[in-house]
């Protein structure tokens, strides 16, 4: 990358990784709260969990398209000061009410998209799959971190200092996007990227994306309703104070993760994502069944690494079998109604864990989470095989914009090109390839080649 892209990448990781620590420091303490914020009852207190995700969920689309109009800086800028605003209104909140409140404007700063459309406008089409591998490291990174860090905050500080802390990143966030950040020279949009209007009817009507749609609605749902009664497990069947709760979460996510990543790189390399799928909610089911028995602390234990190595292998390969089942032009609108999907599971979690909590009792909300995994077990079975096609995207050479069409013909020719779009409007060549087939050095030939309406052009004889 060149350093302007480097900054561009470091930054907007890093915007993406203080905000979404900010959400997720709450979650393994917040429960705790129930016998101590006033008006707290088990629905108010899911309620006030997954708020976020139902805010989140309805504008992140909408901001994504009207980036495209104002412009990605200032929307960014706007949902950064919408989640300080909330922080700071929930950490001086006197109820459970006014938790809410700030958690649904937290989640009202509905920004993941436009940084994804800024990242585009800053990253050469050529590098922008690495600047989009750092931003996903550093999600799952900062999920870790903040599982750790909220019961270390929260004992010195209290459920209001997570709060403060999230508002003072919002801060920092905001800093980094005006001083960090380079500007871009244009903005264009960004079908691969991000949502476009008019092209949620064709994601909506696609049976497989929907089959993915509702895989992740069901995995936030199941996070979300666990992390309702998981702290209380911590207190009441291992007597671990809440402070000491970062001794679990740090090893079990350590070791989740590491159990995690050979999976993932043998599933891609043997071409075998949906078996690695299936068996990841085969054992998210059983993890499931296997939590309201778990009172031994060996159990418990060997039930959270399970959990959080399904969950991350889940997050993992979800959104990479949307790119390859999406429309090369339509897949920035599939992964906008993906995370739509995402964080409305997150708001059901919350509230359903909390009714189920209130009217049944802890095991029940873990037979929430059986009950949705069954569900998916049997939607995910019926999945088509992925194509195991990968996304890339090119620079439109300037002597090929005026034969756009011509250009998108030759490449349909290629070894191991399965689809291809060429946007002229857009300056960009969008392609989905077999990597194992398909040879960059023919394109770029093809790039530097003339195209014929240009040597007919200049009176040469083809």
């Amino acid at each position: 990358m060149t350093p302007t892209e480097l900054r561009a990448t470091s930054g907007l990781a890093a915007i993406y990784a203080v905000r979404m620590a900010g959400l997720f420091m709450v979650l393994p303490v917040f429960v705790l709260y129930a016998d101590v914020l006033p008006g707290a009852t088990p629905f108010l207190m899911g309620m006030a969990l997954g708020i976020y995700g139902l805010t989140q969920a309805l504008l992140q689309i909408p901001f994504g398209i009207l980036s495209d109009r104002v412009g990605r800086r200032p929307l960014i800028a706007a949902g950064l000061v919408m989640l300080i605003v909330g922080s700071v209104v929930a950490a001086l909140a006197e109820s459970v009410y006014g938790v809410i409140v700030g958690r649904a404007l937290q989640g009202a700063g509905a920004v993941a998209a436009v940084v994804l459309a800024l990242t585009a406008d800053l990253i050469a089409e050529e590098r922008r799959t690495r600047a989009l591998a750092v931003i996903g490291l550093s999600i799952g990174l900062t999920f870790t971190a903040a599982m750790v860090l909220g019961p270390v905050v929260d004992r010195w500080f209290g459920l209001s200092g997570i709060f403060w802390l999230t508002a003072g990143l919002g801060v920092v966030a905001l800093l980094l996007l005006f001083l960090w950040v380079p500007r871009p020279l244009r903005s264009l949009p960004h079908p691969d990227m991000v949502p476009i209007p008019g092209g949620l009817a064709q994601v909506l009507r696609d049976h497989e994306l929907m089959r993915l749609n509702i895989g992740v609605f069901i995995l936030h749902t199941t996070l979300a309703a666990n992390f309702l009664v998981l702290p209380l497990m911590l207190v009441s069947d291992l007597g671990l104070a809440p402070a000491q709760h970062y001794l679990v979460y740090l090893p079990v996510l350590v070791l989740g993760f590491l159990l995690m990543i050979p999976a993932v790189i043998r599933a891609e390399r043997r071409r075998a994502l949906k078996p690695a799928l299936l068996g990841a909610i085969v054992v998210l089911l059983l993890v499931q069944a296997l939590l309201p028995v778990a009172g031994h602390w060996l159990a418990l234990g060997a039930a959270l690494v399970l959990f959080f190595a399904a969950f991350n292998l889940l997050e993992a390969t979800l959104p990479s079998l949307v790119a390859k089942t999406a429309p090369v032009l339509g897949k920035g609108t599939a992964m906008g109604v993906f995370s739509t999907s995402q964080f409305l599971g997150i708001f059901a979690g919350g509230m359903l864990g909390g009714i189920v909590l209130t009217h049944a009792g802890t095991a029940w909300v873990f037979a929430l989470g059986l009950a949705g995994a069954a569900l998916w077990l049997v939607v995910a079975a019926t999945m088509a095989p992925p194509s195991h096609l990968s996304n890339r995207a090119y620079g439109l050479p300037a002597s090929w914009r005026a034969a756009a069409d011509e250009l998108e013909s030759r490449i349909g020719t290629l070894a191991g090109v399965g689809e291809v779009r060429v946007s002229a409007s857009e300056a960009a060549v969008y392609l989905k390839v077999d990597p194992a087939r398909f040879d960059e050095g023919r394109l770029r030939a093809l790039f530097t080649s003339w195209p014929a309406q240009g040597r007919e052009g200049d009176g040469v004889r083809s």
